[in-house]
Parts: structure tokens; C-alpha cells; sequence
């Protein structure tokens, strides 16, 4: 009798061993199914790749100058702060569970960074510190409510998005009278954090895209190979079923709210370090492209299913759209029309390929 000992369960994927002998068995069920055609046909991210290929395609074709080092530059770049965010988001989707306050807490933890610098007199370097730990918590805090209060964390991280708004609005104007906070003064000698966050090492290609990769890779491996991740698809596939097994699905949502938190915290240290400067307003009305970009990757708004390569390509074919459509010089109205095919085009075909997942399983 074999029996699966690793892989997420709403997945294909993963080991097994002989209950009756306890010898491991080198089976996979990615390799029962012959053709290389019904294996991608499986995996989440299939539909993201083949999205990225048409739409590089397309704009190939329609444009002189999309394929050039600069052009590549034009959308890897903003796609990279994008994509940070859209691999932690589609991470919590896969567990289930939104953040809504995502986009307002870029805004929030540069902002908060910037009035310990300018208005406390802090070190650039306990400023950072300081606003992680903020994110920490805010992070923390989502978690916990949506666990204790059983409300859904659509309505929490909601009122967590006025909240971060409203207090770094209320605070910045009350300590510092205004909005924006200019820092080129204050971080001119710190050569460390230009290396860290916002030099341009290559061919024009800013280090946010260097975090981007690694940070999809990393997440990928968590969700594909380490314990972790098994319990992240469970939690999200059914968290009462996995909380009888064992799963530790509090701790688990916690993480994941976390996570997207200090998602949202590198993303403002790139553009307060980029820019020289912090806005209230940054990130605001972001965070709906986050989830679509992990809904155009793979993810399902049902949770227990979903791709964390698969956002990272999302949000590389939403910057894609963007800056294609700016290298046509058509008018950037036709960005939304795009947008919205691309998220329904996306979550038919994310249903297509869970049904035909289930099917080579079953």
C-alpha cells in the first residue's frame, strides 16, 4: 500500500512511501501522467506563462522597440515591486485569507520611517528598524483579529487600510504639516542602503528586480518543498479539517499576514530610498493589483490553490500591458479593457487547469 508522505494536497506533486514496509517509493504523481503537454496542463502558473508569452508576443510585433534593453528595463523594473508584493499576497490568498491594507501600509511604514529621521533625529538605520517593527505588528494584528473575531480579512484588513490611512495622514500633517517628507538631505552619506535598495548594478536593471527573483524562488520552494507550505495549501484548502490533523493553521495565518507586511515595508524602503522622499498617499488603490496579479498567476479567491511563480509572472505581464500600450502610444484608457480581459481570461483558466489537476489525480 503507498501512501503520500510530501507535496501540497491540492496539488500534483510530491513523495511517497510503502505503509506496510516503510520504504520510501519513487513515485510522483507529476510523472504517472505521460506528456510533457498534461503536466503543465496542471500546474497553477501554466496560464500565467503562456499569458506572458501572447502579450510579449503581441506588443513584439505591434512595437519596434519592445525587446530592447531599455524597453525591458521599462517594465521589469515597476514589475518588481509589484511582483514582491503580488508573490506575498497570492501566498495569503493560497491560505485563504486578503489584505486589503497592503497598499496603504507602502504609504504608511515610508512615511513613518521619514518622521523618524526628519522629526526625531532617529539613525536611518533604527528608523528602519522601527517602521519593520510596525509592519510586524500591523501584521500580527490582522491575524489575530481575523482568527479571534471570526470575521472574514476582506472586512478586517479593511478597516485596517482606514486606519494606517487615516493615523499617518492625522499624524504627518499634526508633526511635520504636510504630506510629503524630502529625505536627500538625511540619506546623501548612507552608501549602504543606495547598494541595498536603490543602485542600478546592470543594464539599467534596479536591484528591487533582483529581490523580486529571489523572493519567487524562495516562496516557490516553501510552498513546493518544505512542511510549511503543505500546511499553507491545507490551511487554505479546508483549515477545520487541517486544524484536526495537526496543522497549527492559527500560527500559520499569522505568518502569512506577516509576510505580506514585510512585503509592504521592503517596497517602501525602495521607494523612500529611490525617490528621497515619502508620501502618505504611496501604495493607496495598490493593493487590487495585487491580487490581480496573483489571480492573473494562478491563485483562486476560494483559497488551497495557487502559484507563487505564477504571481511573480503576473505581475510581469501586468507591466507588460502597461508600458506596451505606452510603447504603441495608444491611449492609456485601453490599459483598464486590457486588465480586466487579462482577470477573467485569467480565472477561467485557473478553474480550467484545477479541474484538469483533479482529474489527473483522481
Amino acid at each position: 500500500m503507498v501512501r503520500r508522505i510530501g507535496g501540497e494536497p491540492s496539488q500534483p506533486g510530491g513523495r511517497y512511501k510503502d505503509v506496510t514496509t516503510d520504504a520510501p517509493v519513487d513515485t510522483d504523481d507529476r510523472l504517472i501522467k505521460a506528456g510533457l503537454l498534461k503536466k503543465l496542463l496542471t500546474r497553477p502558473e501554466f496560464g500565467s506563462i503562456i499569458g506572458a508569452v501572447a502579450v510579449f508576443a503581441f506588443f513584439s510585433v505591434i512595437t519596434e522597440n519592445f525587446f530592447t534593453v531599455d524597453a525591458i528595463s521599462a517594465y521589469t523594473n515597476p514589475a518588481a515591486t509589484l511582483g514582491i508584493m503580488a508573490v506575498a499576497v497570492a501566498l495569503l490568498m493560497i491560505g485563504g485569507e486578503f489584505d486589503l491594507s497592503s497598499g496603504a501600509l507602502i504609504g504608511g511604514l515610508g512615511i513613518t520611517m521619514a518622521l523618524l529621521i526628519q522629526d526625531a533625529g532617529a539613525p536611518v538605520w533604527l528608523a528602519m528598524l522601527l517602521s519593520l517593527a510596525l509592519a510586524v505588528g500591523v501584521g500580527v494584528f490582522n491575524g489575530y483579529m481575523v482568527i479571534k473575531t471570526k470575521l472574514p480579512s476582506f472586512i478586517v484588513t479593511l478597516g485596517t487600510f482606514f486606519i494606517v490611512q487615516g493615523a499617518g495622514l492625522g499624524f504627518t500633517r499634526l508633526i511635520s504639516g504636510q504630506t510629503t517628507i524630502y529625505l536627500s538631505d538625511y540619506l546623501e552619506g548612507s552608501d549602504w542602503t543606495r547598494i541595498l535598495f536603490a543602485s542600478t548594478p546592470f543594464a539599467g536593471i534596479r536591484i528591487p528586480v533582483y529581490y523580486w527573483i529571489v523572493i519567487a524562488a524562495l516562496a516557490t520552494f516553501v510552498l513546493l518543498r518544505t512542511r510549511y507550505g503543505n500546511w499553507i495549501f491545507a490551511v487554505g484548502g479546508d483549515a477545520a479539517s487541517s486544524r484536526a490533523v495537526g496543522v497549527p493553521v492559527n500560527k500559520v495565518k499569522i505568518m502569512l499576514f506577516v509576510n505580506v507586511s514585510v512585503s509592504a515595508w521592503l517596497v517602501a524602503m525602495f521607494n523612500t530610498f529611490r525617490f528621497q522622499s515619502a508620501q502618505i498617499g504611496t501604495g493607496v488603490g495598490l493593493e487590487f493589483e495585487f491580487i490581480i496579479a496573483a489571480v492573473i498567476g494562478g491563485c483562486l479567491l476560494t483559497g488551497g490553490y495557487g502559484s507563487a511563480i505564477g504571481a511573480a509572472i503576473g505581475a510581469l505581464i501586468f507591466e507588460m500591458v502597461r508600458q506596451g500600450l505606452a510603447f504603441a502610444r495608444w491611449e492609456a484608457d485601453w490599459f483598464k479593457l486590457f486588465l480586466g480581459l487579462m482577470l477573467l481570461g485569467a480565472a477561467l483558466l485557473n478553474q480550467f487547469v484545477r479541474i484538469r489537476a483533479q482529474r489527473a489525480r483522481s
